[in-house]
C-alpha cells in the first residue's frame, strides 16, 4: 500500500512538473518591443487605474505625470514603453532602489508600489492602465 502511494506521489508530482515546464507552442517573443502607443495588454485598464490610484498616485501623480523628487512622468515614460508586459511586471515586482544608477530620483521604488497585495494579475491590470496613458 505504500509503495503505491509513493508511486501515485511520485507520478503526480512529475506531471506537475512537466506542466509548469510548458509546450514553448506559442511562439511568443517577449523581447519584442512595440511601436510608440500600440503596446497593448492583457489586463484590465479600469481596474488598473483604481488600484494605480490606490498605490502608485502617491509619486506619479493621479494622471501619471509624476511628481517632482519622487516619481517619473509615465505618460512618456520610453523605459515603460520600450518593455513588454513581462518585462514591465518583473520590474514592478522588484522595484528599483535609490541606489541604483538608474534611478534618477533618489527615492526608491519599493517593490509593487509598497503594496504586498498586488498579486500578478493586480499588476497586470495597472500595466494595461499604464499603456493607455502612454497613447
Amino acid at each position: 500500500m505504500k509503495k503505491q502511494l509513493l508511486l501515485l506521489v511520485l507520478i503526480l508530482a512529475t506531471a506537475v512538473a512537466l506542466a509548469g515546464c510548458g509546450g514553448g507552442g506559442d511562439n511568443t517573443d517577449t523581447a519584442s518591443v512595440a511601436p510608440r502607443g500600440q503596446n497593448t495588454s492583457a489586463g484590465d485598464p479600469e481596474e488598473g487605474k483604481t488600484l494605480f490610484a490606490g498605490t502608485c498616485s502617491a509619486c506619479h501623480g493621479p494622471e501619471g505625470l509624476g511628481v517632482a523628487g519622487l516619481g517619473k512622468d509615465l505618460t512618456t515614460s520610453t523605459f515603460v514603453m520600450e518593455r513588454t508586459d513581462a518585462e514591465v511586471l518583473e520590474f514592478l515586482k522588484t522595484g528599483r532602489p535609490a541606489s541604483d544608477p538608474l534611478n534618477t530620483t533618489g527615492v526608491d521604488m519599493p517593490p509593487k508600489g509598497g503594496n504586498p497585495a498586488l498579486n500578478d494579475d493586480k499588476l497586470l491590470d495597472i500595466i494595461a492602465y499604464l499603456r493607455v496613458l502612454e497613447q
